[in-house]
């Protein structure tokens, strides 16, 4: 998320979705971290940033994962994440902005980018901070659209909004999101994730 661009509380989940009982929300999940796994493991990363890591769950879910010796989570100095970072004190947790990462280039072995960039007014300069910093390419995760709108007026959220989640900016369709990501390196894999769209890419 870019520093100033958004209100604070569209910092982190607007509806905890990870946290949910729900079974439905729970299978989809299933789906989502089998996809994310699949495009994150082969990379096999020792080092990864999550940009955009709001209370730093999936911070947490990489840094359990093989291999990884370090995992650091990413986002705005907001002031209700903070008690979320600090519950996690094993883990690395830096303030910034998505736009100007405060790393060198090279830094980390892979990127992550799950479910921020429609967030990010100027989602192309977030991808190419994230490509920047990374060896090994970046993983992206969106929320597919018309989906993501329908599922929140099925389920009677955000009804004045026409489904929209509060602070998203963009929405990405499947192809879109193909488009936005191969506009900036070699797509390697594009996966789907009912309502997500998931990408890997590399630097041309």
């Amino acid at each position: 998320m870019t520093e100033g661009s958004i209100p604070d509380t569209y910092s982190g989940n607007a509806y905890d979705k990870y946290g949910s009982r729900n079974p439905l929300v729970r299978r989809m999940l299933r789906g989502f971290w089998t996809a994310f796994d699949g495009l994150v493991v082969p990379a096999a990363p020792r080092t990864v940033l999550e940009v955009g890591c709001g209370e730093g769950v999936v911070t947490a879910h990489l840094a359990a994962l093989p291999g990884v010796e370090r995992a650091v989570g990413l986002d705005l100095d907001v002031p209700k994440l903070r008690p979320h970072w600090a519950a996690r004190p094993d883990l690395e947790f830096v303030t910034g902005d998505a736009t100007r990462l405060p790393f060198d280039d090279g830094s980390f072995d892979l990127v992550c980018l799950v479910e921020m960039l429609q967030l990010v007014p100027d989602a192309d300069a977030a991808l190419r901070e994230a490509l920047r910093v990374s060896r090994a390419g970046i993983v992206v995760t969106v929320p597919r659209e018309p989906l993501w709108r329908i599922l929140n007026v099925a389920r009677g959220a955000h009804l004045r909004r026409l489904g929209n989640t509060p602070g998203h900016v963009h929405h990405f369709s499947r192809a879109d999101a193909s488009r936005l990501l191969a506009g900036h390196g070699r797509l390697v894999e594009l996966r789907s994730a009912f309502p997500w769209t998931l990408g890997r890419v590399l630097a041309r």
